[in-house]
């Protein structure tokens, strides 16, 4: 029985986990849990799983939580980052799996790391923000780093088809998002309530609006060329509406290996939590005969110009990529308080990334720094623009 710290599990991928251990309770059990500020469906979870310990958001909340929960959980109760921390440092933990969303889950899985914990990783931001460092002691520590990204879950299964050296390039599958048919003028007047509503998958309202962006697919981009230690320019991305190819692998002498299911993240979850098992999962199956036709086409990179800087920044290296996700976090929460429009997310993201110098992304300090500096640039370019929409 593999024992399990999950950080994020009130979360979408963090429930789907759960679903996953609740469906194959011979095979994991759970010691840790950590959420941000939904307290009461985190200690539905606890009364479940019976974790040894968690963690919420802040020590506020701890308290409230606390007071949710029998008497036996009072000293096991912490918050914040280093109840996060805690919670990915467990001693009985032999896999944490990372699904926090953002920024914040990069301190934790690197405390995992360096606990010589392996990782189910859904916390794409992990290596966005700090993939040299994150990759250099995940070697160090001789750690897995096991994808739970449906996307990340397929290249990884494909190169099982062959050796490193022959890869040819990854092609990365995208759904398009909500607003693929829209033209420049209409994705300037989109509502949050559209932007959250993605037509194939069931994600939480950050990667939602990622995702309406296409910056979540620049994001898995970056975490591709780290985690799969390929440079930038073999990774390739095709629009896939069906979301049925999650992913492909072109080795160098023309074959093609492609991974398909259909939309459900237990899938890749599951193969995460068993590696190099499969679990017998009670799901329904893809039927190509019902599938009809399968339709690819390359993304529009003028209206959707956030993938383009994706690129940008993966070449450029250093803490740019940490300010892109920096900047871009400032600017979905803006646009999801109806602050700016859905337009001005991703030139928010460029204007910042232009007040920055590539800096030295081996160096935690630099790479914090950097974040906390692009959050505070991106904020000035909301004020600015929020100022001039109403002078």
């Amino acid at each position: 029985m593999k024992s399990l710290s999950l950080l994020g599990s009130t979360g979408s991928i963090g429930k789907n986990v759960l679903n996953v251990v609740r469906s194959f309770p011979g095979h994991f059990r759970i010691v840790g849990l950590s959420a941000g500020r939904n307290i009461e469906e985190l200690a539905s979870q606890v009364q479940e799983f019976q974790p040894e310990c968690i963690s919420v958001a802040d020590q506020e909340l701890a308290s409230q939580f606390t007071a949710l929960l029998p008497a036996e959980y009072q000293e096991r109760v912490f918050w914040g980052d280093e109840g996060n921390q805690k919670i990915a440092t467990i001693p009985a933990a032999e896999m944490v799996v990372s699904a926090v969303v953002g920024a914040v889950g990069l301190l934790p899985t690197l405390a995992a790391i360096r606990a010589g914990k392996d990782i189910g990783l859904a916390n794409k931001e992990t290596l966005v923000m700090a993939g040299h460092l994150v990759m250099q002691v995940a070697a160090k520590h001789k750690v897995a780093l096991l994808p739970i990204d449906s996307e990340h879950s397929a290249i990884f299964q494909a190169l099982e088809a062959g050796r490193h050296q022959d890869i040819g390039k990854i092609i990365l599958t995208a759904s398009g998002g909500p607003f693929r048919g829209l033209d420049k003028e209409e994705l300037h007047h989109v509502t949050p309530e559209q932007a959250l509503a993605h037509p194939n998958w069931d994600m939480g309202r950050k990667i939602s609006i990622d995702s309406a962006t296409m910056m979540n697919k620049g994001l898995e981009v970056i975490e591709a060329c780290w985690l799969f230690d390929v440079p930038v320019e073999k990774i390739r991305v095709v629009v896939h509406p069906e979301s049925i190819v999650h992913s492909l692998v072109e080795y160098i002498d023309g074959s093609v290996m492609a991974h398909l299911g259909v939309p459900d993240m237990r899938i890749p979850i599951a193969y995460a939590l068993s590696y190099p098992e499969r679990l017998p999962l009670n799901l329904s199956r893809l039927s190509l005969s019902d599938c009809g036709n399968l339709s690819f086409e390359q993304p529009d990179y003028e209206r959707f110009p956030a993938l383009d800087l994706a690129f940008q920044v993966m070449r450029e290296g250093g803490v740019k990529p940490a300010v892109l996700n920096a900047a871009n976090e400032v600017a979905v929460a803006a646009f999801l308080e109806v602050e700016i429009r859905f337009s001005d997310i991703t030139s928010i993201v460029a204007a910042t990334l232009n007040r920055f110098a590539p800096g030295d992304d081996l160096n935690l300090e630099a790479i914090l720094a950097a974040d906390a500096q692009a959050r505070e640039a991106a904020r000035q370019e909301i004020a600015q623009r929020v100022l001039a929409e109403y002078s």
